[in-house]
């Protein structure tokens, strides 16, 4: 990842300063005592694990809420932000994580919302401040398409033009680069560079350290509510990207815990010869109007290898994780488990035989939220001895082996009673873990394991993705976060509109290779 020069600092000023700031809901204090200073012409990073804190502070920045102590300072004068609208005044403009844009609009009506009612919108001045500011920033928006034909990196770049067109001085960008392509990613970090040149201030939040290091001129961290650390753009000139990414894991962790992007064993799985337990020939689902299906997709895994699928998401691969598991009926090929074919197999079949899929939607598909965590763990097993009997459940022995499963796989909940959806998301990751590997797995789908998880978290589940292949599992790994599949896979493989385009394996030169497949460029 390339690392951009620190802007100069020496002409900037404070925009906004929070003075012991803090905030409380009911039974938690979310920031306590924060002090933190937006400087002009620079990049500040917000780093912690969730529930650290950042998105209430990005709330009470934001005008969203208000600080129960400490306070708000803008230029110098102690000001309470009421409103989002009171925010935008003050020219500070966030972009969320999640797109704020109205898909079935153009560009130019999105960057038109939010003006005066009474007034008829005037699109030659629009169109006159973004020739403006698209110039400065050498940048191309397409003011006349419509934003569900634009690509994430483009909706991103509108999103930011927004705030421009609205004057901001500040910018706050949460995990902006969560669903990019690592070209996605350089061209934010190149397009904040330029921002920060010009005088802005930008707040950058994410969980990935190498961006931080990459990206930022100086560096937060909060744990619990405060603010433990700081790396000062002179001392993050100093110590280089490794020493920086130590420094804070340093004080996130209070030791070092490792590089959360060491290689497992890239490239050198040792049982290439080995019969594959999973075998997929010319896979195909017919596609949708919402989604692309897959066509012609054909791979094999062996036992301990981890196969990652890299890739732009929405470009099939919830169609391949739900087509292998049973949940979406293909329309041509085959799939064979352990030289079994499976295509005949319905859901409940193809999980008894040893194929599990994690989904990426913890609550909405992989748990129910009211339903306590015992029953959780056995949600694909309701009716099966040993824990139904005559359709009644055996409340003993489903307690027996849930309380097994919370402590091999260290569930922090308060009773095995509790509804899983008061969980956090890093516990309700691991009961959807326990459930999957546990008892008779052979073959595991992983989507988006770490997606939304903390770096503690991340760090646990990766590792038991690397134990389960150290077991013989063999394990197809699909991931929008490129770093995690360069951590963790022997073999990356590339979707693209329900294809799979390439196919390489993980060595020294494979990110520069996976990264052009990514955006369609011939490897």
């Amino acid at each position: 990842m390339t690392r951009y020069s620190p802007s100069s600092t020496a002409e900037s000023h404070e925009i906004v300063v929070l003075d012991r700031v803090t905030k409380r809901f009911p039974g938690i204090v979310a920031n306590d005592g924060v002090d933190l200073s937006i400087r002009s012409g620079e990049v500040h990073v917000l780093l912690g694990e969730n529930g650290a804190g950042k998105s209430t502070l990005i709330g009470m920045l934001s005008g969203l809420q208000q600080p129960d102590e400490g306070r708000i300072l803008v230029d110098g004068q102690p000001t309470p932000i009421t409103s989002p609208r009171h925010a935008l005044s003050l020219g500070i403009g966030t972009v969320f994580q999640h797109m704020m844009l109205v898909p079935t609009l153009t560009v130019a009506e999105n960057l038109l919302l939010g003006g005066p009612w009474w007034q008829r919108p005037k699109l030659h001045l629009l169109e006159e401040r973004v020739a403006e500011i698209t110039r400065s920033l050498n940048i191309t928006v397409r003011l006349h398409a419509k934003v569900s034909e634009l690509s994430l990196g483009e909706q991103q770049q509108v999103e930011i033009l927004r705030a421009m067109v609205r004057n901001s001085r500040l910018l706050i960008l949460d995990e902006s680069t969560s669903m990019l392509t690592p070209q996605g990613i350089e061209e934010l970090g190149a397009l904040m560079r330029r921002l920060v040149e010009r005088g802005l201030a930008i707040v950058f939040i994410t969980h990935k350290l190498r961006e931080a290091a990459a990206f930022g001129d100086r560096i937060s961290v909060l744990k619990l509510g405060r603010k433990v650390g700081e790396i000062t753009p002179a001392r993050l000139r100093f110590l280089g990207e490794k020493a920086a990414i130590a420094e804070i894991v340093e004080m996130m962790f209070g030791k070092q815990t490792g590089d959360p992007d060491a290689k497992r064993h890239a490239g050198t799985f040792t049982r290439p010869d080995t019969a594959p337990l999973l075998r997929v020939r010319d896979l195909s689902v017919t596609s949708t109007a919402n989604s692309p299906g897959l066509t012609s997709v054909s791979f094999d895994i062996r036992p301990g290898e981890i196969l990652g699928i890299a890739g732009i998401d929405g470009n099939g691969q919830k169609q391949l994780a739900e087509a292998l598991s049973g949940q979406l009926a293909s329309s041509g090929g085959s799939v064979s488990l352990d030289g079994r074919p499976i295509d005949p197999m319905n859901v409940g079949q193809r999980r008894a035989a040893g194929l599990r899929y994690l989904t990426d939607d913890r609550l909405g598909e992989g748990t129910v939220g009211a339903f306590p965590v015992s029953i959780n763990f056995f949600l694909k097993q309701v009716g099966e001895a040993p824990f139904w009997r005559r359709g009644l459940d055996q409340r003993g022995e489903i307690d027996r082996r849930a309380s097994e499963l919370v402590r091999e796989y260290d569930v922090r909940t308060p009773s095995l009673k509790t509804p899983v959806g008061r969980l956090s998301g890093g516990n309700i990751q691991k009961v959807l873990l326990a459930r999957e590997l546990a008892d008779g797995a052979k073959v595991v789908i992983f989507n988006k394991p770490t997606y939304g998880l903390d770096l503690a978290n991340t760090l646990a589940t990766r590792q038991r993705i690397r134990d389960s292949a150290a077991r013989g599992l063999a394990i197809l790994l699909i991931s929008t976060d490129l770093e995690e599949l360069l951590s963790m896979c022997d073999r990356i493989a590339v979707i693209a509109s329900g294809r799979l385009v390439g196919d390489v394996r993980n060595q020294d030169d494979v990110r520069t290779t996976v990264g052009r497949m990514m955006v369609g460029v011939a490897a």
